[in-house]
């Protein structure tokens, strides 16, 4: 993995993106990895398909869950600040800087939401991708395979 949870800052978005792209780099490039992993009909004999189809799965898994927590707890981050904002702005209602920075991390928050809708789009690519190439292979958990169905 490219980037830890731990590592990934919430206050700048920009480089929360920056992070996240980091973090979906073997998303990107899941064709790439299938199709070194699962070998052509002269080569079966000498790979293992099962065993790198799970292996690559538990990468995929794991990265997945990861890039889903940093995301979650970015955006409770952002919301517990605009919270905060919020309250500070209830007491002085003419305060106009307040106003504006209020804005500017309630703009935030929505782009972070916004990412969780584009990890949902990434992952179910992934899975579906993963689901063509290795369904012979090797079968991941049911909640994997039944996601990667619905849409194949």
């Amino acid at each position: 993995m490219a980037a830890s949870g731990n590592t990934v800052t919430c206050e700048d978005f920009l480089e929360f993106q920056e992070s996240l792209k980091r973090l979906r780099s073997i998303d990107d490039k899941i064709v790439y990895a299938l199709n070194t992993t699962i070998p052509t009909n002269s080569f079966r004999s000498q790979v293992n398909a099962s065993t790198e189809c799970k292996h690559l799965y538990e990468q995929l898994r794991s990265v997945h869950l990861e890039r889903e927590n940093v995301i979650k707890k970015c955006i409770g981050e952002v919301s517990n600040t605009v919270k905060s904002i919020k309250d500070r702005r209830n007491a002085a209602p003419d305060d106009l800087s307040l106003l504006k920075t209020l804005r500017k991390e309630q703009t935030k928050l929505r782009l972070m939401q916004a990412e969780m809708n584009v990890e949902e789009v990434v992952k179910d690519r992934s899975l579906k991708i993963f689901y063509e190439k290795c369904r012979s292979s090797y079968k991941p958990p049911e909640i994997g395979r039944a996601s990667c169905r619905e849409r194949v």
